[in-house]
C-alpha cells in the first residue's frame, strides 16, 4: 500500500518573515498527498526530522497535519502548506505519514528528504 501513495512537495523560502540578521529563515512547503491505490486511506500521523546547515535537529511528531487527518479515497488527493523556521539559511526536511486503511491496517509512506534553500543560493 505504502507505494500506492505518491507524496510531491514544493518549498518556498518566506522573505517577508525571515530576518537572516536574528538567524530566522522562515520556509513555506506545500505537499500534495495523493491515492493511487484501490483502498482508501486516512493519515492519522505525521513525524517531520528537520536538520539546519549546522546539522541542529528538529523532530516532530503529531497527528494528523495543520488539525486535520484527511481521508482519501481511490484517486483522491489532498493538498496541504505547512511552514518551519530555521537557524540556518537552508536545510533539509524529511519524514513519514502514519495512514490507515478503511479495514484498519496501519502502514507507514516515506518523505524522501527535500531542501529548503533560499532563490539566490540555488545553483
Amino acid at each position: 500500500m505504502t507505494s500506492a501513495i505518491e507524496i510531491t512537495v514544493k518549498t518556498h523560502y518566506v522573505a517577508a518573515q525571515s530576518r537572516p540578521a536574528d538567524r530566522r529563515y522562515v520556509y513555506a512547503y506545500t505537499i500534495t498527498i495523493a491515492n493511487r491505490g484501490d483502498l482508501a486511506a486516512q493519515l492519522i500521523a505525521r513525524h517531520w526530522i528537520i536538520q539546519d546547515d549546522q546539522n541542529k535537529r528538529q523532530e516532530v511528531k503529531g497527528v494528523g497535519v495543520v488539525g486535520e487527518q484527511p481521508h482519501l479515497a481511490p484517486g483522491a488527493s489532498y493538498t496541504y502548506t505547512s511552514g518551519v523556521v530555521l537557524e540556518t539559511e537552508s536545510g533539509l526536511m524529511e519524514g513519514s505519514y502514519q495512514m490507515r486503511t478503511d479495514e484498519g491496517a496501519q502502514f507507514q509512506v516515506p518523505i524522501p528528504a527535500f531542501a529548503l534553500v533560499p532563490p539566490h543560493a540555488i545553483h
